[in-house]
């Protein structure tokens, strides 16, 4: 990519953004309520002595009472601040600022930076070890060669918490992840690659470090400085870190060193490799020039001498970004999350592992949508993208597994899937709020009929439906499209699955017959059936219900929830003695809340709303809540009046006659309904605690509450859910994403909506 395609901001932009609203990037928020005096007593005096003194009897305590075991410091001196060089710790701070942005983004790590301003280095180590009772971790950056090493080593024997610099290791982590998916993709073995890295700064001899803890062997890896080759035996620019990756060679300089090498590690300056050192490396050569912002050769370049390179850079510009963001955050959560007292060889080891795993899958719908496509394993993807929503599980897992299996956990995990069930849910509520459903859905897999199977993020949805282990996707849609489709976005076995076309099924005759039977009195004719049944694929879906060949059906991301409504309603009824609606779901930290009717009824009567409720407190109930259900106004008991009351509050009469058991009442306003406070104002309201069933009085409330929440609220929101309909068929929004399609068929598969 040239550098006008490379993406630009101004030094204006940027410093607005970090001064805008409130300067700098990180703000302190409170986890517990500070509203009432009691609550204050129980965070401050006197309630805060009884954790202080749990905690002075056994220290491991102030895990269970503080953040500690959440909380890592990143700190600086500023004498290496990115490529910029010796700032000062206060120049240091937007960078440490930002670092601790990132952790609470990927990993939902709590982080403060700190700076601390001497380049002494004895009274920088006794500064961050006096910390030590603070935090469950440091991470250290930007501090210069070799006095990083010195600072790392010490601190690590000092301390009983992880320490980790992150520009020695999570390069190294990230580049090491890269080499075995290179290596992979060019039938190279570890045990036989000769490797060159150029640099000898701390990310670089941490790269020598860490391939050789992989399996290249020593005397296969060279180190070349600005004086040339580390050889053995040279004295010149010497220090004890770069002895000891001193090579038997007799190559002095970076182009002798090149010659034949599998591999190129760049951890230097721009343009240090050269079209003509590149030509004379081995068939396939695997090129890493990490240098930023320039790297130590363009892949432009390289390309032009060796078409056949895979090639890797720090840029984000170029494939195969090599960003230390894929390690630390993840490294860190897995760490502190079994209580590790260091982070060792093995752990590093295992998250660059997992990294390599993670980029041979299929890339989720998130990846593909932010990235515009085109994330296959191959050459161009051999390193996960920083966006991939399964880091939070795959890496950190892998990290506390080595860390016990190494001896260094002092809290180990037992259940590792109920332990990458709770990293999904620090990031996605959703995965919490469902847990049970998936399970389910799991227990007993389903046949789902994905409509629009031509559509890629649809493919992507079944692609992980099925890998999920929620049952069998069947896709409608013409065949050539579809395996094309599963080409671009990486799927090895397109012909395991099931494709229903109708332009060639052998069903269509009886699909036609059948909705002919349906609609021949309704005005519709025999040859209006055989071009629905041919052309319309929602049709088409539906009828394979019908006609046993699938349990669930699933579309909408074509054409407008109405429009597809329409058409399953030629084909599935209601069930009988109720009224079809839709519920979206709230999945938020805190609470999940169901809100209907939003997608159907735009005026229901109060039958119907008595049936909604019902329907809704049930499902709420399949999802493992204990439904509290709250008919939603303007009006709170009758104040104020006003003319489209009556329906609200003859609902709850139809309700006291049928005695439900789930807890109901109304007519409320919405902050009634929610704040428990707001119970001293009407004490006699019969709800146990907040609402989480609300049943809106039309349409309209009801779908611009639940686009509100979408756009406004601190969760997720899923949904349009439909039931009451026959067979279990459920129309998705026009903009959902593959997640939104995976989790609304397994909420069907599993029978808690439809």
């Amino acid at each position: 990519m040239a550098d006008q395609d490379r993406p630009v901001f101004s030094e204006r932009e940027a410093l607005l953004f970090h001064s805008a609203i409130r300067p700098g990037k990180l703000e302190i928020v409170a986890t517990k309520p500070m509203a009432t005096q009691r609550d204050l007593s129980l965070a401050y005096s006197p309630g805060v002595a009884v954790p202080v003194l749990a905690i002075a009897e056994t220290p491991e305590a102030a895990y269970d009472y503080t953040a500690k075991g959440n909380l890592v410091a990143v700190i600086s001196n500023g004498t290496a601040i990115l490529g910029l060089g010796n700032l000062g710790a206060l120049a240091a701070k937007p960078v440490m600022e930002g670092k601790a942005v990132l952790f609470k983004r990927f990993a939902d790590v709590d982080s403060i930076d700190l700076e601390i301003a001497t380049e002494d280095v004895e009274r920088f180590i006794q500064a961050v070890e006096l910390l030590e009772p603070s935090f469950g971790g440091i991470n250290l950056e930007d501090i210069k060669a070799p006095e990083c090493f010195i600072i790392e080593d010490e601190l690590r024997s000092r301390m009983n918490i992880p320490v980790f610099h992150d520009d020695q290791h999570g390069t190294a982590i990230i580049a090491a992840a890269g080499l075995i998916n290179a290596a992979y993709l060019t039938g190279r073995d570890l045990r036989d690659i000769r490797l060159v890295v150029n640099g000898a700064g701390a990310a670089a001899i941490a790269c020598a470090e860490l391939v050789k803890a992989l399996g290249v062997p020593s005397d296969q890896v060279i180190l070349c400085d600005s004086k040339g080759v580390v050889w053995q035996g040279r004295t010149e620019g010497m220090n004890q870190w770069k002895a000891a990756h001193a090579a038997p060679t007799p190559a002095r300089t970076l182009a002798e060193a090149l010659e034949g090498a599998d591999v190129f590690f760049g951890l230097s300056v721009k343009d240090a490799l050269t079209p003509e050192m590149v030509q004379r490396m081995a068939p396939r050569p695997i090129i890493f020039a990490m240098a930023n912002p320039d790297p130590e050769i363009r892949p432009e370049v390289a390309r032009e001498v060796r078409p056949d390179a895979i090639i890797a850079t720090g840029r984000s510009d170029y494939p195969n970004q090599v960003n230390n963001v894929l390690g630390f955050p993840y490294i860190f959560r897995g760490a502190l999350d079994v209580r590790a007292t260091k982070i060792n060889e093995e752990m590093k080891l295992a998250a660059a592992r997992a990294l390599a795993e993670l980029a041979r899958e299929t890339v989720p719908d998130e990846v593909a949508s932010a990235y515009g496509g085109g994330r296959v394993f191959g050459p161009d993807y051999i390193i996960p993208a920083p966006f991939d929503p399964r880091l939070i599980e795959a890496v950190p897992a892998a990290v506390a597994k080595a860390a016990m299996d190494s001896g260094v956990a002092r809290r180990p995990i037992f259940d590792m899937e109920a332990y990458k069930l709770e990293l999904r849910a620090r990031l996605n509520p959703t995965s919490s709020a469902l847990a049970a459903t998936f399970e389910a859905a799991r227990a007993r897999p389903r046949r789902v009929v994905f409509a629009e199977g031509e559509q890629e993020v649809v493919l992507r949805a079944a692609v992980s439906f099925r890998a999920s282990g929620y049952g069998e996707p069947i896709l409608v849609g013409r065949e050539e499209p579809i395996l094309e489709a599963f080409q671009r976005i990486g799927v090895n076995d397109p012909e395991t699955y099931r494709i229903h076309n109708s332009s060639n099924s052998p069903l269509v005759p009886e699909m036609v017959e059948r909705l002919y039977a349906r609609l021949q009195r309704l005005g519709w004719l025999r040859r209006d059936c055989q071009r629905m049944v041919n052309h319309e694929r929602n049709i088409f879906g539906a009828l394979l219900l019908e006609l046993g060949e699938a349990d669930v059906f699933v579309s909408g991301i074509t054409r407008h929830f109405t429009q597809v409504f329409a058409q399953l309603k030629l084909v599935v009824d209601p069930k009988p003695g109720h009224v079809p609606f839709g519920f979206h779901i709230f999945a938020g930290r805190q609470s999940t809340i169901l809100v209907a009717d939003t997608t159907v009824n735009e005026r229901p009567t109060a039958e119907m709303l008595a049936d909604i409720a019902t329907t809704t407190a049930e499902a709420a109930r399949r999802l493992g809540i204990e439904p509290r259900v709250a008919f939603v106004s303007y009006s709170n008991f009758g104040n104020p009046p006003g003319e489209h009351l009556g329906e609200m509050r003859e609902a709850v009469a139809l309700l006291d006659k049928r005695r439900p058991p789930f807890e109901y009442d109304g007519e409320m306003s919405a902050d009634v309904a929610l704040n428990p406070r707001m119970r001293d104002v009407y004490p006699f309201i019969r709800l146990t605690g907040p609402a989480n069933v609300l049943v809106m009085p039309g349409l309209q409330s009801a779908n611009i509450g639940a686009k509100l929440l979408k756009e406004l609220g601190g969760g997720r929101v899923l949904g349009p859910c439909l039931m009451n309909m026959s067979r279990s068929v459920q129309v998705a929004p026009m903009t959902a994403g593959a997640s939104d399609l995976v989790t609304l068929a397994a909420l069907a598969a599993a029978g808690v909506v439809g």
